[in-house]
């Protein structure tokens, strides 16, 4: 299981993070029971969050799920376009495995815009370990677009309780 304690402290950042009642997002969701719980906060220009996987998570023996490695990167990516007040979502994600990540370890995920434009955030980002950066397990480069105001709306309708995360002037 995550550790919930791994980004609460004051580094934070509101923008970045779900504090609606909503909360059922599998990686942000703090109330999703099968959810990784993950927090973001801005470090310069990076979005970056933490994570240490169990075997819940696991796909060979002591190993990462290769697909819970695509989500945080997807997820982390993602969120750059958050600091401009911009919602989107994915278009593409290209991920390079670069060797197995051990679970039981406590992990950096880091990401990095290339281009924000109103119509399209370009990023890409990394997962290393938290204790020694110079181990990459994976890198990515992404493309996101902006959330149709079709889903936003039917969202809003189905899900009142997300408006505040919605609203990006906070």
């Amino acid at each position: 299981m995550t550790d919930p304690q791994l980004n609460n402290g004051p580094k934070r950042t509101p923008i970045l993070n779900d504090d609606s009642e909503y909360q059922g997002c599998f990686v942000c969701g703090a109330r999703n029971p099968a959810g990784l719980h993950l927090h973001f906060r801005q470090e310069g220009s990076l979005v970056v969050t933490e994570f240490i996987g169990t075997e819940q998570f696991q796909g060979f023996p002591g190993v990462l799920h290769g697909g819970i490695l695509a989500a945080l990167l997807d997820e982390t990516l993602n969120r750059l376009s958050l600091l401009e007040r911009r919602w989107t979502m994915t278009a593409k994600l290209e991920i390079r495995y670069r060797q197995p990540a051990p679970v039981g370890v406590r992990l950096r995920v880091e990401a990095e815009a290339t281009l924000m434009h109103p119509r399209l955030t370009k990023a890409r980002g990394r997962v290393v370990n938290a204790a020694d950066p110079t181990l990459i397990y994976c890198e990515a480069e992404g493309s996101f677009l902006p959330l149709p105001a079709e889903v936003k709306d039917q969202t809003l309708l189905d899900r009142p309780e997300l408006a505040p995360f919605f609203d990006l002037d906070r």
